[in-house]
């Protein structure tokens, strides 16, 4: 930071950065490692129910949030005196709507899940969307930009988790103590955040209901809870898609190669943290500067996930072979291909910041529903003639449909897509201006 002349400003922005980064890193490095100790443990049939569990009610736990949290964090930044209001409303909000989603997951699970077994590890794993509740809190640590608590509770959970799956592992206990270990994960974060604002903030006694407040969040919150809906669908039905329309084992595999990709998918949002904060600086400054700034920023980062992409898909088998081992080989194949999506989210994260920083994020959710729908109609199409194979290409094909082609038929967005047209052709060549990004 001293060679390079940093401000205080940007100074701070990276500490912060660096913290959420940090707790990051340990989470999907314990996932991973974690993954790889029950992925063998259990077997590809297990495992794959185990996913299709986690994806079920993940779709539902966007209702609950209801978009929620992305305005308590606008509105305690702009109003830090309301904060008992706003966050009591919140929470309030979040019980009420978590209750609702509940009771949904139980009409849901009765009417179109016939295996007893695989409906009682949804219920189980269900409970953990009204511990989600708790949030609040996190998102208050968000708002006033201490990370640092949220990081700490964050690694103490995943801590934990991996110690008490490690020893259902050694108990060689069956699937259903994974599951409870997954509602335990949410509670152990459910008493960290509450645990933490309490110390730190103030008593959670305080917060308050504000029935105006409500109605104003709920409005403000529900064109985020569309655009919410179609990000989780449209990342998660393909793993439901798997698990109804093919076989369980058929998910394990393929999800072993999501999880290869997430780690990918880490490298765009890094640099996207890191940078967005020296880009709102500079597009207030000088518009040149911008101009230059954003160009760099899409270039590089999409120049190193294409060098990612390449080099994962090279290497596919020995990742595999090496890790979750031979039973699970088969995922090879399949991250060979869903790579390339690391590429399609390095084009969608980078426009969605620049979009954001020229504050024309309004028709962002446009670019989500578009993906929602490609990915739905294109598996129906391809997945019991391709299998997991036919899914992963569908991946391929949604990101880049909703992160990059939309962006041409939604004419305030079309400025941007010529950048990353720009991004994918050229865009290696400002490599060598990356530092021009910390300046």
């Amino acid at each position: 930071m001293r060679k390079l002349d940093i401000s205080e400003n940007k100074k701070k922005a990276l500490t912060n950065i660096a913290w959420a980064i940090t707790g990051k890193i340990v989470s999907l490095a314990s996932v991973l490692v974690v993954g790889i100790i029950v992925a063998r443990y259990l077997g590809k049939e297990q495992y794959g129910i185990m996913n299709y569990v986690v994806s079920f009610v993940a779709i539902f736990q966007v209702f609950a949030d209801f978009g929620l949290d992305f305005i308590q964090i606008r509105e305690e930044s702009k109003n830090p005196a309301m904060r008992d209001k706003i966050i009591g409303t919140t929470f309030a909000l979040k019980v009420v709507f978590a209750l609702l989603t509940l009771f949904a997951i139980l009409l849901t699970v009765w009417l179109f899940v016939a295996d007893a077994s695989i409906r009682g590890y949804i219920l189980i794993y269900a409970v953990s969307v009204l511990l989600n509740t708790t949030w609040v809190s996190r998102n208050h640590f968000t708002s006033i930009v201490w990370n640092e608590y949220v990081v700490k509770t964050e690694i103490s959970r995943t801590l934990i988790g991996v110690c008490i799956k490690v020893a259902f592992v050694l108990m060689h206990l069956p699937l259903v103590w994974f599951i409870y270990s997954l509602v335990i994960d949410s509670l152990l974060l459910a008493v960290g955040y509450t645990s933490s604002y309490a110390r730190k903030i103030d008593s959670v006694r305080k917060w308050q209901f504000d029935r105006a407040l409500a109605t104003y969040m709920l409005g403000q919150s529900f064109p985020l809870l569309l655009s919410g809906a179609a990000i989780v669908v449209y990342n998660r039905i393909d793993q439901m898609m798997i698990g109804s329309m093919i076989d369980q084992s058929h998910l394990g595999v393929y999800s072993v190669a999501v999880r290869f990709t997430e780690l990918l998918v880490f490298v765009p949002t890094i640099i996207a943290q890191t940078v967005s904060p020296m880009l709102v600086e500079a597009r207030q400054k000088d518009a040149m500067r911008y101009e230059t700034l954003s160009r760099v920023f899409m270039n590089v980062t999409v120049a190193v996930c294409i060098m990612l992409a390449l080099l994962t898909s090279l290497l596919s088998y020995p990742i595999v072979r090496f890790t979750f081992g031979q039973t699970y080989i088969g995922a090879a194949s399949v991250l060979s291909i869903l790579a390339f999506k690391v590429i399609g989210d390095a084009l969608s994260q980078t426009s969605g910041q620049l979009m954001i920083i020229e504050g024309i994020q309004k028709y962002a959710s446009i670019r989500n529903i578009i993906g929602c729908v490609t990915c739905v109609v294109l598996n129906l199409l391809l997945i019991r003639r391709y299998g997991i194979h036919g899914v992963a290409c569908v991946a391929i094909v949604t990101i880049f449909v909703s992160g990059t082609l939309a962006d041409l038929v939604i004419p305030s967005y079309r400025h941007i897509f010529y950048k990353q047209m720009k991004a994918v052709t050229i865009g290696w060549m400002d490599i060598i201006h990356i530092k021009k990004l910390l300046r």
